[in-house]
């Protein structure tokens, strides 16, 4: 697990080096050239450590680099560490004024050449380390990636397809949804602009958000509804050009030929917009935007300006993980999906489980799969990974294996439960992911309030304030919130003085994980 944060820790070692406090005392000792040097060092480093971690799980030998990092590293913090002593030395003794701890302070190893000799000695010896594992990573192929352009991995591209005899339990959903898209022209209060109608489906990895909005989607009462249906995934990045190009194809007439790539290529934003709102001017339309992790909203509001030329009447679905761009991008109150009921997510396990009538022959294995699905939160793919890790297998001990061990224990292939959840813990910025992990020390369904979490991670020195001025406490707080707007917890409830919250359970083990 340690090695998930080598980023973060040499971020964090980097930020030391450029304080003003070791710029001082480095220039105090004339070690500022070598202090300088270690930092140009790291930075290189650091430019392919979210490579380096995104590939460790398929490169041999990754994850053994990645510790050698992060033990340079903290050694590195231990040489800093010891400026930071030798400068509160100083103050002490200028302000002590004694003769004799002058004179001890002279024969001291904290004597100021002797300091010097020592830490040029151990810096150096930091920075041939860290040289070497610098060109040793050379091997593996590593690319420099931006933390804010990095190539966060996603979930495969969505489609509009779904096969409704393969989904259970979301009948009620889609008459809601239904219902929503129904209305003439829905008007939310004090949720901005109201030239087109966007419903936001918001809730956690795996609940199923595509799912029903494929339901809605292919519903036939939505043709009649909508003459021009759109499906677009959005997933990746929020990039304008690409999104309307997706827009303008999946508008086309399926019978014709999309826009060929070598002619979208040679088009230039300007009559790639045209053409979009020509495809887009007085059509009433319906449009799902799928899986949305844009936060940006000068990029979203950009968009809706180019796609608001159609019929009063037009919709947009939104799917999304994150509260907060639900509310960015709805126009009415976000539809927040819940878990499936119990009866219904038995009979979701059990057709992943068994073939069709199967589950009869094995009711000894029915009811520890009973206990199994209690596990999985109502979340359908929680469900579908569970059922299908033991889809042929009809072993009483095998099946109890997996009702006696936590679903992070699984073997876990790319689209199942887990790695779809680790996308949102991606999604998080550095200063969240080690205050998240701290959640695993916890048992399961146990009650936070953010004034406790906040004095832990406090205690760790995991939080650290946008502005000098805010108090500690205030951005436990606004941490807590994020995790909450990004769907990681649950019963949250707001006191004004604190928050109220719980994990759900399988976001517990996604930190365990």
């Amino acid at each position: 697990m340690a090695e998930y944060f080598v980023f973060e820790i040499a971020e964090s070692l980097l930020g030391k080096l450029a304080s003003n406090l070791y710029e001082e005392v480095s220039r105090a000792f004339d070690l500022y050239e070598d202090v300088q040097g270690l930092r140009d060092t790291l930075l290189i480093v650091k430019g392919v450590l979210l490579d380096a971690e995104e590939k460790k799980e398929k490169k041999h030998g990754l994850r053994e680099w990645l510790r050698q990092i992060q033990n340079v590293c903290l050694d590195a913090e231990d040489v800093l560490d010891g400026f930071e002593s030798q400068s509160l030395r100083k103050q002490v003794l200028k302000a002590s004024g004694s003769t004799r701890m002058k004179v001890d302070h002279f024969f001291s190893s904290s004597n100021s050449l002797v300091f010097r000799f020592r830490m040029a000695r151990k810096i150096k010896n930091v920075r041939r380390r860290l040289d070497k594992i610098a060109a040793d990573g050379s091997k593996f192929g590593l690319e420099r990636i931006d933390i804010d352009h990095s190539r966060l991995q996603r979930r495969e591209m969505t489609y509009s397809h779904v096969d409704d005899s393969r989904v259970i339990g979301r009948d009620k959903n889609r008459e809601e949804i239904m219902k929503l898209l129904m209305q003439p022209h829905l008007h939310g209060d004090g949720y901005g602009d109201q030239s087109v109608c966007v419903i936001p489906i918001v809730g956690i990895g795996g609940l199923g958000k595509t799912t029903l909005a494929k339901l809605v989607f292919n519903d036939k009462r939505m043709d009649d509804l909508f003459p021009l249906k759109m499906w677009v995934c959005i997933s990746d990045d929020f990039d304008i050009r690409q999104i309307i190009v997706k827009i303008i194809n999946s508008a086309s007439d399926p019978t014709i030929s999309v826009v060929p790539q070598e002619s979208i290529d040679n088009l230039d934003i300007e009559q790639l917009q045209s053409r979009l709102r020509h495809k887009l001017s007085c059509q009433k339309y319906l449009l799902v935007l799928d899986d949305v992790w844009n936060e940006d909203r000068a990029k979203w509001i950009e968009l809706k300006d180019l796609i608001k030329v159609g019929a009063i009447g037009s919709k947009i679905i939104v799917t999304t993980r994150s509260i907060s761009i639900a509310y960015m991008m709805g126009t009415v109150p976000s539809y927040v999906l819940e878990g499936l009921s119990a009866e219904n997510c038995l009979s979701l396990f059990l057709k992943w489980a068994f073939r069709e009538g199967e589950e009869k022959e094995h009711p000894n294995l029915v009811e520890i799969g009973k206990e199994i699905v209690k596990k999985c939160g109502g979340v359908p793919l929680a469900l579908k990974t569970s059922g299908s890790s033991l889809f042929s297998v009809f072993d009483l001990e095998r099946w109890e294996n997996m009702r006696d061990h936590e679903l992070w224990n699984l073997k876990q292939q790319k689209d199942d439960i887990l790695p779809s959840l680790k996308l949102s813990y991606d999604q998080m910025p550095s200063y969240l992911r080690h205050c998240f992990a701290f959640f695993s020390l916890y048992p399961k369904d146990f009650g936070f309030t953010s004034a406790e979490m906040a004095n832990f991670w406090v205690t760790l020195g995991l939080l650290r304030s946008a502005f000098g001025s805010q108090q500690i406490e205030n951005v436990g707080k606004l941490y807590i919130y994020e995790l909450y707007s990004r769907s990681f917890l649950e019963d949250f409830e707001d006191f004004g003085s604190h928050y109220y919250f719980k994990l759900h359970d399988l976001v517990h083990d996604l930190s365990l994980y």
